[in-house]
């Protein structure tokens, strides 16, 4: 059992540890919503904070108090009132908001100060730091309707916000805001994450959520036939946005899309719509390669590029697994780092998942790819022929009339993307010399239009 959970554990830790490093001292903002709370959800995310914090990830947590505030209302025999899906904020809803976000500050700092054994918590010391950090003004009239207490984010203390977290600390905010009377108003937690991920420029913004993220097909009913697009470009964003106005109703489509797509455009690279509701929906998020939710960017993240001499490690990594199982010949590093040129790659998020060179040969109007590669990780997610296609263009571009491989494992894949099994003879006379007739790997070619 031991040796299996060894061949298991050690290339997930692997995979992971790209991330890792890429992620420390950067800044999330992190939105919980009081749905989540109630769902009884908050140990387990805490701890999940508590986990990437240990790891060097600098975050500001912004908690949501919707259902708390109602709950509130009704024991006090008073309606929630809303206006266009906005609260509508009087004396006692104020009381109400300001008793539940107590509450809930007391209840999130309690969590953050259990270092539990055999928890991911066990000896951690994470400081949570609260404060005004919020200046708010009133949305006053709208409609002829008057929101009293509601307010919107006017500014942020970015200053105050950064020293806290050069100390170590987790910053902790509440949907409230002060104005500089020192009036109180009621905010909305998913207002204040984009504006403080804004104001911060954040590295990431991330709201867990009660929907499992934004659907490929946004208003196709198909359940789980419809999956998760798990990276959206801001346009496509833009472009279901358009076709699902912004709601106010948290489970509607555009609901936290709206949210997202204003962080994207106001400098947040990346931002996430992730279910509260799957036990490490934050971890699968940061540090797998594709999510578990949906991930709105700016633009792709994926690069698809010729190599330079900085990826030769990353090349070296991605094709070491498949040379000692004799899928490919081996190469040293001085090959790699002498050939680089001939390398393409697709990198996301700095770590490279597919690879392939181009040898040409002139003379004979042809060119060798060789050493195509992609990470077990992205297998079946089309890497390889976006490869093989920007191969073909550099191929073209040469002048080359066709392109060839030799390979003892692979042939079929060639063969249904147009190559041709051939004889080792119709090698170019200058690779008919290098040809290992040990290996007897098979040679197939592909004409180029």
């Amino acid at each position: 059992m031991s040796t299996v959970f060894n061949f298991t554990f050690v290339p997930w830790f692997r995979s992971v540890a790209p991330y890792i490093h890429k992620f420390r001292n950067q800044t999330f903002v992190v939105g919980i919503p009081g749905e989540a709370i109630a769902a009884g959800k908050l140990p387990n995310l805490v701890q999940d904070l508590a986990l990437i914090q240990s790891m060097g990830v600098r975050i500001v947590l912004v908690h949501g108090f919707r259902p708390q505030v109602n709950e509130q209302l009704r024991a006090k025999g008073h309606e929630a009132r809303y206006h266009n899906g906005m609260r509508i904020t009087d004396e006692v809803a104020l009381d109400c908001a300001q008793e539940a976000a107590g509450q809930l500050r007391y209840e999130i700092e309690a969590a953050f100060s259990q270092g539990l054994p055999n928890t991911p918590m066990a000896g951690a010391t994470v400081r949570v730091i609260s404060g005004n950090f919020i200046t708010a003004r009133p949305v006053g009239i709208v409609d002829g309707i008057d929101f009293q207490h509601s307010g919107l984010v006017r500014k942020v203390d970015v200053a105050g916000i950064m020293r806290t977290l050069d100390m170590g600390a987790l910053v902790l905010l509440s949907p409230f805001g002060f104005s500089p009377t020192g009036e109180a108003f009621n905010l909305t937690m998913e207002e204040v994450a984009t504006s403080v991920a804004i104001a911060l420029q954040a590295d990431k913004l991330l709201f867990l959520t009660e929907i499992p993220g934004i659907r490929v097909r946004p208003n196709d009913p198909a359940g789980d036939d419809n999956p998760i697009d798990t990276e959206l470009p801001l346009a496509e964003a833009e472009r279901i946005l358009a076709g699902n106005p912004p709601s106010h109703r948290p489970t509607d489509v555009g609901f936290y899309l709206q949210h997202c797509v204003k962080a994207c455009k106001g400098g947040v690279e990346r931002s996430h719509i992730i279910p509260f509701a799957v036990d490490g929906s934050l971890l699968l998020e940061v540090y797998v390669h594709d999510g578990i939710g949906t991930m709105v960017v700016d633009e792709k993240l994926e690069s698809l590029r010729e190599a330079t001499p900085d990826d030769v490690g990353g090349i070296l990594q991605l094709i070491e697994p498949f040379e000692k199982d004799g899928t490919l010949v081996k190469r040293s590093r001085t090959e790699i780092e002498r050939d680089i040129a001939n390398y393409t790659i697709i990198e996301h998020d700095g770590v490279i998942f597919a690879c392939a060179a181009l040898y040409p040969y002139p003379e004979a109007k042809t060119g060798e790819m060789a050493a195509l590669t992609v990470s077990p990780q992205a297998q079946g997610q089309g890497d390889g022929e976006k490869v093989l296609k920007r191969i073909e263009q550099r191929a073209r571009y040469m002048g080359l009339e066709s392109i060839f491989v030799l390979t003892t494992r692979t042939m079929h894949w060639f063969i249904k993307r147009g190559f041709q099994p051939v004889d080792a003879d119709w090698l170019p006379e200058a690779r008919k010399r290098k040809y290992n007739w040990d290996r007897r790997s098979k040679v197939l070619v592909k004409k180029l239009a």
